[in-house]
């Protein structure tokens, strides 16, 4: 019997996937998985006996996945599963800027009570006047889940659009509309474009990637959106480029009190995967790599340890490991299992970045003593029985 606790609201089309086995319990106490959307835990005690966290949704900036590394705890998330949601937003953000359809909105809701609302309308509507997306020149900046869609539906709007990704996966590349240019610079995003969409993960190599240098070299009038992450963005930059013209408008997900009721900038209140669709999906996937994991000791979709899968479970005993990645590792696990009269069927290790996972296929239940001898290895954070 597996444990778990939500600590946000999961859609139950997700939760629908746990069976028999899975009890949601009320508090994280002596549970095995924890299974999260915004909840802030970087100041929260995780317990001992959890050893996955899946977030329903891509980003993790709201869980420390440093620190849940170095305890052996896998930390999913489920990139693409909002992709759609972002990408019919972002769609919205381009229209919305170019004609001014907030504002169009706004005085008819100031108008209202006039009986001659109808006359006056035709008389004010040039003041919200805009433009067409059609043949406007459109600049991608990350060809992931989110960029393709966006790229393939801008594309099918009549847009002339150009990605830029140089780590575009060889999946994403297959999927984008043979319509899009490839750019191999940022500076032709940057000085070819009307409209520039970001769509990077935040990193300490992509924060305020977007900065005066790179303002000063787009076409005047720009339109740039956002529905990425803030801190992609230098907005002191930012600001001085709406207020000198140079960006007609500025769209965002993300508000604070820089952006926040600003003249040439209109912002959404994160609304990028808030769909129904969206969170089903979001759900549907941490469910189900918490289960392979929790079942099969399989890792998919983890920001924190390597992608490691053997399948379904049909060996008489499989341990699983987290440890640091570090020479010698291999060795002393297999001594061990061999000193223990344990003969090995099948055995995987993968790492990323400084840590590793192993997962091991036994023709027999492995001891305790053999157990308690694997944990005692330098570098070894978790040692868990899969079956």
């Amino acid at each position: 019997m597996f444990q778990y606790h939500c600590l946000n609201p999961i859609a139950e089309k997700g939760l629908a996937l746990l069976g028999e086995n899975y009890r949601q319990a009320e508090t994280m106490e002596n549970c095995d998985a924890i299974l999260v959307r915004s909840a802030k835990m970087h100041d929260m005690e995780i317990p001992e006996s959890v050893c996955a966290i899946a977030r329903a949704g891509a980003g993790v900036n709201n869980i420390p996945v440093k620190e849940c590394a170095e305890k052996g705890i896998i930390v999913f998330n489920t990139p693409g599963a909002n992709a759609n949601g972002v990408k019919e937003l972002v769609i919205a953000g381009m229209l919305l800027a170019s004609r001014d359809i907030v504002g169009g909105i706004e005085w008819v809701e100031k108008e209202k009570d006039r009986e001659d609302i109808d006359k006056l309308a035709e008389k004010q509507k040039k003041q919200f006047a805009g433009c067409e997306i059609m043949g406007k020149k459109l600049g991608i900046i990350g060809l992931g889940a989110i960029g393709a869609l966006v790229a393939n539906a801008a594309s099918a709007l009549g847009m002339d659009v150009y990605g830029y990704d140089p780590y575009i996966s060889i999946d994403a590349a297959w999927n984008l509309s043979r319509t899009i240019h490839h750019s191999k610079t940022l500076d032709e995003i940057f000085t070819q474009c009307d409209y520039i969409t970001i769509h990077v993960p935040l990193l300490d190599s992509t924060k305020k990637m977007i900065n005066k240098e790179a303002f000063d070299k787009m076409k005047d009038g720009v339109v740039f959106l956002n529905f990425a992450r803030d801190l992609l963005v230098d907005e002191e930059a930012l600001i001085e480029a709406v207020d000198s013209g140079k960006v007609k408008k500025y769209v965002t997900d993300f508000a604070n009190p820089t952006v926040a009721g600003r003249e040439g900038i209109l912002v959404t209140p994160h609304l990028g995967a808030s769909t129904e669709e969206s969170e089903e999906n979001c759900a549907v996937m941490a469910v189900k790599e918490i289960r392979d994991f929790l079942e099969n000791g399989n890792i998919t979709n983890s920001v924190n340890f390597p992608n490691c899968s053997m399948g379904t479970c049909v060996a008489v005993g499989r341990i699983a490991l987290t440890h640091k990645n570090v020479p010698n590792m291999i060795s002393q696990v297999t001594q061990i299992l061999g000193g223990e009269g344990l003969n090995i069927a099948d055995m995987t290790n993968k790492s990323k970045g400084e840590f590793a996972y192993t997962l091991i296929d036994l023709e027999s239940t492995a001891s305790i003593d053999a157990l308690n001898a694997l944990k005692a290895i330098e570098g070894v954070t978790r040692v868990r029985v899969v079956k």
